[in-house]
């Protein structure tokens, strides 16, 4: 059993991934050693801690590797998720840890649990099960088909927002409408609500920019953003020194970057250069070539995330594969946004480099399920090819 499922695994998933982690270790370590000085007195304090998250992923990863994908589909299992999940956030509002105006994060002896990094995966695999079991409805009344999940997904959405979390959010309601859009809609009513999408967007900057903080849902937290987004050399002493010293990193970095270990923004200038903004410092220490093979690293896993999607027969595990693969791209590509100024900073970090336990296990597992699934996969048509 083991070794047909390290022939049949497609390893274009499996290579990236040990790759971007074991990168996670050096980059963390070299980002943070600054950091940890200042605040711990101890320059390799953080280097334990991602060592520990990243091994911890593999196993992760192994359980997830060799979990039956058919319990996934089991009703009670799915109910306990989401009870688990929405429990994990309502703890979160009342007891959670305030860093940085936001609550995020539950303290326990040993680790920090983040639950919005559960929520991502519970949302993908709750509407990869209810939409894989409403694929006549979808087609024949799709509005009274999505209610329900349009209900518990807003409220999954509404708890991670009030934190603060616009980034992981946003990232939900993402990862909800392609899945949505994916589980057989005509074409011509998803164009029309991602039209509806792109001009709901455009439309609330614009509301932003016109009226600021009096708007209801947005606080002076969130607006901040915005503005350090729109003029960050203007507020490069408050609500763009972010964006500001990551355009400094990323400048100093060139072509091929000052050398591992030689960054200066993240000696104090840059705030969480090991987290938020590691991909700059990226960028000043190994230059431009150095980000464009973490991207196509990244972009290799990731595509064959998508092909894993499209190649399965089984809606359930299609369905699956497809929000998994939603959720990398769309955390990566928000989070390379926000380091080089096409869109606000949310706070998200970059999959498998960034610093974070919460998120490594999460990943790890979700790749681990996506592995899985390419194993039956090919096991099936080499089979077929076979006979």
């Amino acid at each position: 059993m083991l070794r047909d499922r390290i022939k049949y695994v497609d390893k274009l998933i499996v290579i990236p991934y040990l790759t971007l982690t074991l990168f996670s270790i050096v980059m963390v370590y070299s980002a943070s050693s600054y950091s940890a000085l200042f605040n711990y007195g101890n320059p390799h304090h953080y280097l334990p801690r991602q060592t520990v998250s990243v091994v911890i992923g593999y196993v992760v990863f192994l359980i997830a590797f060799f979990f039956p994908i058919k319990w996934l589909k089991n009703k009670k299992l799915v109910i306990w998720g989401i009870v688990i999940t929405a429990t994990s956030l309502f703890i979160l509002l009342i007891f959670g840890r305030e860093i940085y105006g936001a609550r995020r994060w539950i303290e326990t002896p040993f680790f920090n649990i983040q639950p919005a990094e559960f929520a991502k995966f519970m949302v993908i695999w709750y509407l990869a099960y209810i939409l894989s079991k409403k694929q006549r409805k979808i087609a024949e009344d799709f509005f009274s088909a999505i209610v329900a999940p349009l209900i518990l997904i807003s409220l999954i959405v509404l708890f991670i927002y009030i934190q603060p979390d616009t980034g992981s959010s946003f990232i939900i309601v993402l990862i909800g409408a392609i899945m949505i859009f994916a589980s057989g809609v005509s074409p011509k009513l998803g164009f029309g609500f991602g039209l509806i999408g792109v001009a709901g967007l455009l439309g609330l900057s614009r509301l932003i920019r016109q009226y600021g903080t009096s708007l209801f849902f947005l606080n002076e937290y969130r607006y901040n953003r915005f503005l350090g987004f729109w003029d960050p050399f203007t507020l490069a002493e408050g609500a763009g020194m972010q964006l500001v010293h990551s355009y400094y990193a990323l400048g100093r970095g060139g072509l091929l970057g000052v050398g591992l270990g030689n960054s200066v923004q993240k000696t104090g200038f840059l705030p969480f250069p090991y987290t938020d903004f590691i991909v700059a410092i990226i960028g000043e220490e190994f230059g431009l070539v150095g980000i464009l093979v973490l991207l196509l690293t990244f972009t290799l896993m990731a595509s064959r995330l998508f092909l894993t999607a499209i190649r399965s027969k089984q809606t359930f595990e299609s369905l699956l594969c497809l929000g998994i693969a939603t959720m990398f791209m769309v955390q990566a590509f928000i989070n390379l946004g926000g380091v080089i100024g096409v869109m606000p900073i949310t706070g998200l970090t970059f999959p498998f480099v960034s610093y974070g336990g919460s998120s490594m296990i999460v990943l790890s597992a979700s790749i681990g399920l996506v592995a899985n699934v390419s194993v039956r996969i090919n096991y099936n048509k080499d089979k077929a090819n076979k006979s």
